[in-house]
């Protein structure tokens, strides 16, 4: 599972959902079909399954970076590169060990992967271009939007979570670590890159930490029954956390302001990963292969089961 949050391109607000457009395009939901071993292209809001592509084997998570979407296939140990706005295969990497996570690096020039069997962040730039040791299970990673910063949760039941430094995007460096008191999933910065969301793999609890002293602050936001999943809105002004429990089958929408939960909507069971783009949210259920599609006041305005599993979900954009 994942939560990573995508690089998402802006949506036309005050647009009806059936006209909802991102960049002037039609917004896309990339889903990883892990027993398929494929890529599914479904447009949003309509569910018209647009290609299928097909991936090494075990195709898990998903992320789009500008016009690059990154497949990561755990057990062929690869990274498949496809062009989002074409939906073609453009190239695929191999020799990593276990990859699971990718991310964009805060100048959107490179792709960081992480590695859990070997403990690496890999940079990625049409091809691996570096690989730097961070520890071993490196699994969930959040990128700061407002500093050159990279939290990466070593395990999926992490009891560290290690620090990059991204000033240098193509040489990222290992400069600390994080205790998240507990056992941390998946991670998320808030839009003004001031708090990081950590969820745990063992409680309800999400915990706030200060992406500057690394310390938690406040009061832990309840998140439904672990592992939970979190996302903001693609906006900085945002005023929601979307936090996902795939086991309960719902998302909370909390208020960044307050902490407490206002709207919790049912989603289909197993909806663990999520992805944001403008005012709307895109869940995938890894349980049952559906992918529901909802507004940021929480009404759903798409499901739609489009494989046995779906296991991420990542917005793209067609011409």
């Amino acid at each position: 599972m994942k939560r990573a949050v995508p690089v998402l391109l802006a949506l036309a607000l005050l647009a009806p959902a059936s006209q909802a457009q991102v960049n002037g395009g039609t917004p896309v939901a990339l889903v990883t079909a892990e027993t398929l071993n494929q890529l599914i292209a479904v447009e949003l809001p309509s569910g018209r399954i647009l290609k299928r592509l097909r991936m090494p084997a075990d195709p898990q998570n998903v992320e789009v970076c500008g016009t690059t979407a990154v497949v990561v296939s755990v057990r062929a140990g690869a990274v498949t590169l496809v062009d989002a706005g074409k939906l073609k295969v453009r190239r695929v990497l191999r020799g990593f060990g276990s990859p699971h996570i990718a991310a964009c690096s805060p100048d959107g020039g490179y792709i960081y992967v992480t590695d859990d069997a070997r403990g690496q962040l890999a940079v990625i730039r049409n091809r691996v271009i570096r690989k730097i040791v961070v520890g071993y299970g490196a699994h969930h990673m959040a990128v700061s939007p407002d500093q050159p910063r990279l939290w990466i949760a070593l395990g999926e039941r992490a009891r560290r979570i290690a620090v990059v430094d991204t000033t240098v995007a193509a040489r990222p460096r290992l400069i600390g670590h994080v205790d998240p008191d507990g056992l941390a999933h998946d991670l998320a910065f808030t839009p003004s890159g001031r708090r990081v969301w950590v969820t745990s793999d063992v409680g309800s609890e999400v915990r706030t930490f200060d992406s500057g002293t690394l310390r938690p602050v406040g009061d832990a936001v309840i998140g439904g029954t672990p592992p939970q999943h979190v996302a903001f809105g693609a906006f900085s002004n945002t005023r929601n956390a979307y936090v996902t429990s795939g086991n309960d089958g719902t998302v909370r929408l909390i208020s960044l302001q307050t902490g407490r939960t206002w709207r919790m909507v049912g989603l289909p069971s197993g909806s663990y990963n999520l992805a944001t783009f403008g005012s709307f949210l895109v869940t995938s259920s890894l349980t049952n292969g559906t992918i529901t599609e909802l507004t940021d006041s929480g009404r759903i305005v798409l499901k739609k089961r489009v494989a046995p599993a779906a296991r991420d979900v990542a917005i793209a954009t067609l011409p």
